[in-house]
């Protein structure tokens, strides 16, 4: 009765090692959304926070009288994806309580700068295409403001 324990247990840490070594052939791997999409044309959206493309692709399109920008969803404190409250009009991080106002400036909680945006631009047909890859910064301690460059914002 021994020696089939001890042969069971052999077999099962040679069964498990042949295991691991054919899950190394299937590497575990991340599909991550494009960083370059269309949402729409601009009289598609309405003044105020858009909330449509944030589960897929983690932005809020914000529409202001004037112009149209993108908001990159991303807490600049640790990387969170912060919540739109429209009842307190402003982004709230659930990590560690860093506040943004509608556009995405900070103004509570540990936050170093404001939340980043977008390149925008609009294609041939009239369809707002969007970038997250090209991000603009707006860093205060460092002296840099890239929000007001053409393609952080489309005017409307």
């Amino acid at each position: 009765m021994r020696r089939q324990v001890i042969w069971a247990g052999v077999f099962g840490y040679l069964g498990v090692n042949l295991l691991m070594f054919l899950r190394f052939f299937f590497p575990r791997a991340l599909y991550e959304p494009n960083t370059v999409f269309s949402i729409g044309f601009p009289g598609d959206f309405g003044l105020g926070i858009d909330q449509r493309f944030l589960m897929t692709n983690r932005v809020w399109v914000v529409r202001e009288p004037d112009r149209i920008f993108v908001i990159f969803a991303r807490c600049t404190h640790l990387g969170c994806t912060p919540e739109w409250k429209p009842s307190e009009n402003k982004f709230k991080c659930p990590c560690h309580g860093s506040g943004y106002d509608s556009e995405g400036v900070n103004f509570e909680g540990p936050a170093p700068r404001p939340m980043d945006r977008a390149h925008i631009a609009l294609d041939a047909t009239g369809k707002i295409i969007v970038d997250t890859s090209r991000l603009f910064v707006d860093d205060p301690q460092a002296g840099v403001n890239h929000f007001n460059d053409p393609s952080a914002f489309l005017s409307v």
